[in-house]
């Protein structure tokens, strides 16, 4: 039985455990790492006493990755998350705003202002653009009026020409 070019090597075979080892509970399968978590926490409860057990339990929630456990320290540069729940939150305190949010702040105050004033038609821009958009619409009213002119000529020299 040819496999190709990568052969099976004996580490990599799979135990399965039959349906009768599963019913007894003697699997060779290895135990997960939240198995063992389980069952050390079962083991527990047991060792410690009733007066203790309630500072012990709240010291045990709090869980450490890693070193954290071990190592106290305090990095100036960690960011701590600011979670503020609607109830913690000051509505009479304001913070102060950076350099940066105040500039854009009275950029917008000063777009909005300048927008109120071109609707007004108070700026020099909306001026000139209320001059060209009458100048426009004299255009075509005048245009308007030598058309009909033309139509009404026109439509005199028809009657003419049937007479």
């Amino acid at each position: 039985m040819g496999r190709g070019k990568f052969k099976s090597k004996p580490t990599g075979r799979r135990q399965f455990s039959t349906p009768e080892d599963l019913l007894a509970g003697t699997s060779n399968r290895p135990r997960t790492f939240k198995q063992k978590e389980a069952e050390h926490k079962e083991e527990e409860p047991e060792e410690v006493s009733g007066d203790e057990s309630g500072e012990e339990s709240e010291e045990e929630t709090t869980k450490n990755k890693g070193t954290q456990g071990i190592i106290e320290i305090e990095n100036p540069n960690l960011v701590k998350p600011k979670s503020l729940k609607a109830r913690d939150v000051d509505v009479g305190k304001m913070t102060e705003l950076s350099r940066r949010e105040r500039e854009e702040l009275e950029k917008q105050r000063a777009h909005e202002r300048y927008m109120r004033l071109q609707e007004q038609g108070k700026t020099e821009q909306a001026k000139k653009d209320l001059e060209r958009l009458a100048l426009v619409r004299q255009q075509r009213a005048e245009a308007a009026k030598k058309r009909e002119e033309e139509k009404a000529a026109k439509e005199q020299k028809k009657a003419e020409a049937r007479k």
